[in-house]
């Protein structure tokens, strides 16, 4: 199934496709792909450095907390701007592959709009990504939207320029981005481009330096998108539900 150009959706659309697609890409991992020793959850992704780290659950406090200036009300104050791509990002899941109940050995980022929303989140996935890379997990990128002016040669050149000053640079009617590495004090990369209309390459999952599997991305966003509202898919493409 060709790849769709997913800039015609709002980011909250393609947050539910998302959130689709990891959970299919964790059950075709944990079905059969991955070796019995390893398992693939969906974590939450947070702005915190260590994967290994446990996401913090605020709570809200119950009854009435006391104290004249606590409020749930907005203020009475026009709203100028609200930048809900980033939200959807901070809302978003991403595998994690772990050795056992322990280790992170491999970790799936599928990038969203909100991702790439203003210079602050593209800085936050950026150092996320190398701080990963960093600590020797490895790292599949998928990014399905075109570059910004936040990163004009995609999200793969985003993050090797923090790692190396090697060039690269993406054909333009392949806009699109699947990128594989390999963690450690030596990263490297599989890159290919693709563009709206491709199908999506098995790159390799590394589970360690010399061990890999292949991702199973094209198979598994058939299925998320199988499922994804037809009202969403005729806005995409009407030619799939004529």
């Amino acid at each position: 199934m060709p790849v769709h150009d997913w800039t015609r959706l709002e980011a909250g659309d393609f947050h539910d496709f998302h959130q689709g697609w990891v959970v299919g890409v964790c059950t075709a991992l944990n079905g059969g792909l991955l070796p019995s020793q390893y398992m693939a959850i969906a974590e939450r992704v947070t702005d915190r450095p260590d994967p290994d780290l446990d996401t913090l659950q605020i709570r809200e406090p119950k009854g009435d907390p006391g104290g004249i200036a606590i409020t749930t009300a907005p203020p009475p104050a026009r709203v100028i701007a609200r930048v809900e791509k980033t939200e959807y990002a901070k809302r978003a899941d991403r595998v994690v592959i772990r050795y056992g109940r322990g280790k992170v050995v491999a970790i799936i980022e599928i990038v969203s709009p909100g991702n790439k929303a203003s210079r602050v989140a593209l800085r936050s996935f950026v150092e996320r990504a190398v701080d990963i890379l960093s600590q020797g997990v490895n790292l599949l990128v998928v990014d399905l939207f075109p570059p910004t002016p936040r990163d004009p040669q995609g999200i793969h050149k985003a993050i090797w320029d923090e790692l190396d000053d090697e060039p690269f640079e993406m054909p333009a009617d392949k806009p699109l981005i699947v990128a594989s590495y390999i963690g450690g004090d030596s990263p490297t990369a599989y890159v290919e481009s693709v563009g709206i209309g491709d199908s999506l390459p098995s790159l390799p999952i590394f589970l360690s330096q010399t061990r890999c599997i292949p991702a199973p991305l094209e198979t598994t966003y058939q299925e998320a998108w199988r499922v994804f509202p037809a009202m969403l898919k005729e806005l995409i493409d009407p030619a799939t539900c004529a």
